[in-house]
């Protein structure tokens, strides 16, 4: 077992570690060398680098298996490496710049005095996080990018494991861009839905169920959720949604959807659950993200959501683990 000391001076030396990959994301070097070895010198005139600087980044890369020596000074792309470049299917790239980016960088180098007056810094400094986003529209649409690569194995993983009723009517809480519904609806094909969001978010949800030719069967409906949701639904999903908000702005939602939802309807949670153990879980990493990012975000464990959905006239159900961190909880009226 390692030595306690090994243990913290490994975390020290992530933050370094961490900076040469977000270098890495940030210029594009996956990119670069998709197609074969570069010399220094020319890798960094094909991203716009200071050639001494990035050479010094390469070696710490090389180091983690991320690119190789070709020959004197010249690098290339390692498998490892090649999940940083843009059109991995795969990809890690917009993640790992989204970590990086200003605000987020600031959070979480804030989190000493976030913890000390329970109050996020990040917040303080930009408002709330999608405030922030609106107004830095390189900031949002790497953003967007982020969520949309995230939710992938997640969407394609509800389509799969979820036993959705042939004829029913799915609503989409906060459904952002639209692509979980439209995943859903091709997988079910009698089925209709409805995307719920904010009015600045819809045009282009619209636009994303067109392209997927399921206007006829998919709504888009503007509004916000701590007002009302789309009465009439079957099925409700909340995903990624609840762990933005502190306990009582999750139940005015919940409470809101069970109002909302057809007699013997569902409410489907896609989030992270934590576990009871000590175990190091992704969960608890992005725990601390909440916590730095939200006043009041929060993952929660599988009791916790119990909770949350009993005070909405929900009981939990079954839990099904669906991959990358997270998980779906079904829930029904009491």
């Amino acid at each position: 077992m390692p030595h306690s000391d090994d243990l913290l001076w490994g975390a020290v030396s992530d933050l370094s570690r961490f900076a040469a990959l977000l270098t890495m994301a940030e210029l594009g070097l996956a990119d670069h060398l998709a197609h074969g070895p570069l010399d220094g010198a020319e890798l960094a005139r094909r991203c716009g680098a200071h050639a001494p600087s990035l050479r010094r980044v390469l070696r710490e890369l090389a180091s983690q298996d991320l690119i190789r020596p070709a020959g004197p000074d010249t690098y290339d792309l390692t498998e490892r490496g090649a999940a940083l470049r843009s059109d991995a299917p795969d990809s890690v790239r917009s993640s790992i710049r989204m970590l990086g980016e200003e605000g987020f960088w600031y959070a979480l180098g804030m989190l000493p005095a976030t913890v000390r007056d329970g109050s996020s810094a990040f917040v303080k400094r930009y408002g709330h996080l999608y405030d922030h986003l609106a107004k830095n529209p390189s900031s949002s649409s790497l953003f967007d990018d982020y969520m949309r690569r995230r939710a992938v194995p997640l969407t394609e993983g509800l389509a799969k494991r979820y036993a959705f009723p042939a004829t029913a009517t799915m609503v989409d809480v906060a459904g952002g861009k639209g692509h979980i519904l439209a995943t859903v609806l091709h997988a079910n094909p009698r089925m209709r839905g409805i995307l719920f969001d904010l009015e600045h978010v819809t045009a282009h949800a619209a636009r994303t169920l067109a392209a997927a030719g399921l206007s006829d069967r998919a709504e888009v409906v503007a509004g916000d959720f701590f007002a009302s949701v789309p009465a009439g639904g079957d099925v409700y999903l909340l995903a990624s949604v609840l762990h933005n908000w502190d306990d009582e702005d999750a139940v005015k939602i919940l409470r809101n959807v069970r109002q909302a939802m057809n007699p013997g309807g569902r409410v489907l949670v896609l989030e992270v659950v934590l576990p009871d153990d000590e175990a190091p879980h992704l969960g608890k990493d992005i725990d601390l993200r909440m916590l730095a990012i939200f006043n009041g975000g929060a993952e929660r464990s599988r009791e916790e959501y119990a909770a949350l959905l009993g005070r909405a006239d929900l009981a939990i159900g079954e839990v099904i683990e669906m991959g990358s961190g997270a998980s779906l909880i079904e829930a029904g009226p009491r």
